[in-house]
């Protein structure tokens, strides 16, 4: 049976965040949605201390940011963004349009059809998240989105020169210095400066995520991404350093970040806990890490290989880091989780930044029911049909007539009956299903 030596603070007081976070963020909307842009700007003054008249960038400020950074961050920049494009171009490609023939002159298909217009947001106010830009951006140009808007708050202050590149150097039509709740209600809603768009994609914050939530419906978003998830799976393969490094690694996204270790070997778990608390001496973020250790950190002890792969179901974390004997297992056998990361030789910041999978992925189980953005998700699978012949329309119109009748629905059945009179026998009375 699975043991906890670490757990998270109480359930109910996760609730009781969730719950004021909420409200804020319905008021918030509310607001944009009454006022427009004058709303806009004063949460952006209120929120990120930046007023400005209009938060497009124009192309000589784009210009500007692009010239602070070196030659070298401009070639990580297209370096990253090449693994994103490639990767996402092989996703599209396995996406492919049928039409058949499924009865004698009944013809279905299916096409794939990009969403015509997309709102990224880009965090970016603790940190300057330009990988952000690649996942959804150059994702949703890949799909063939037509319009691509991104909004990135200011960071200290200013433009985010990194995320401005990253945003433009990904392909985004217009670029916004805007952030928060305010950034996306104002892309899902519109306002009379920002014309609205039809699908919202990109993580963030706990309000970015409940804004979006909020928005469904409005609008289409990508999944519900929330505060960074980790989790570790590890046996007496690796050691306590490792380990810690990488629930750290996670855990400095902020405070609310939960980071968990699930282990089947009790001294590797307190070798582990052992070293976060070295870690967090020496550690930069260790402000933030700290603060997500103490409150969302567990420890998890489980008697089997099979105990651990049931428990990393129900956890059904973001990322799952398995660096194990046998990682190849958990792929196997696992089947709740955002992105799995195989072996102690890569890791999730791999996949956070450069190597191609997309990172904007489900959290708070939502993996149960959702994997992570990609092309997919940027298009509309759309059906049609077409009936060839006389005698395939007066068939199948047989079929569809009774089955009218059957519930009820008269009108249904008359749409199919004037094609049997016309098509095949002329006697089939109005509104009665055909004999």
């Amino acid at each position: 049976m699975a043991r906890w030596l670490k757990t998270s603070m109480a359930q109910s007081d996760k609730d009781d965040a969730d719950l004021k976070v909420r409200a804020t963020v319905e008021a918030l909307l509310a607001d944009i949605k009454a006022r427009g842009d004058v709303a806009v700007r004063e949460l952006s003054i209120r929120f990120d201390g930046w007023d400005r008249s209009d938060y497009r960038l124009t192309d000589a400020e784009i210009r500007d940011c692009m010239s602070q950074l070196s030659a070298r961050n401009i070639e990580d920049i297209r370096f990253a963004q090449a693994q994103v494009r490639n990767f996402a171009e092989h996703q599209k490609a396995s996406m492919h349009d049928i039409e058949v023939e499924t009865l004698p002159g009944i013809v279905l298909g299916h096409k794939n059809l990009p969403v015509n217009s997309v709102g990224c947001y880009v965090p970016g106010g603790k940190y300057p998240l330009l990988a952000s830009a690649h996942m959804s951006v150059i994702t949703a140009k890949v799909a063939g989105v037509p319009r691509i808007i991104t909004c990135a708050p200011p960071y200290k202050g200013k433009l985010a020169p990194a995320i401005v590149a990253a945003q433009h150097l990904a392909g985004a039509d217009v670029i916004y210095c805007l952030g928060g709740v305010q950034a996306v209600g104002a892309m899902a809603l519109g306002t009379e400066s920002i014309t609205g768009v039809d699908m919202l994609v990109g993580p963030g914050n706990a309000y970015v995520a409940e804004a979006k939530r909020q928005l469904y419906g409005k609008v289409g978003i990508d999944l519900f991404a929330g505060p960074t998830e980790t989790l570790v799976i590890a046996d007496d393969s690796v050691d306590g350093e490792l380990c810690a490094t990488d629930l750290l690694g996670q855990a400095e996204h902020g405070p609310n970040s939960p980071a968990i270790l699930l282990t089947n070997s009790e001294k590797l778990a307190r070798d582990t806990m052992a070293e976060i608390e070295r870690l967090l001496a020496i550690l930069p973020t260790a402000s933030v890490a700290a603060l997500a250790w103490r409150d969302y950190g567990e420890v998890i002890v489980c008697d089997s290989i099979d105990e651990m792969v049931t428990e990393a179901d129900r956890i059904a974390s973001e990322h799952v880091q398995v660096m194990t004997r046998d990682p190849d297992l958990f792929l196997a056998r696992m089947t709740n989780y955002g992105a799995l990361f195989l072996g102690p030789r890569t890791n999730v910041s791999y996949g956070d930044k450069v190597i191609g999978t997309n990172h904007t992925l489900p959290t708070r189980g939502a993996a149960r029911y959702t994997g992570g953005l990609w092309v997919g998700k940027f298009m509309k699978t759309v059906t049609y049909q077409r009936v060839l012949t006389d005698e395939a329309s007066s068939m199948i119109g047989e079929y569809c007539s009774r089955l009218c009748m059957l519930e009820g629905f008269a009108g249904h059945a008359e749409q199919a009956n004037i094609r049997v009179r016309r098509y095949g026998r002329k006697n089939v009375p109005y509104a009665t299903a055909a004999e």
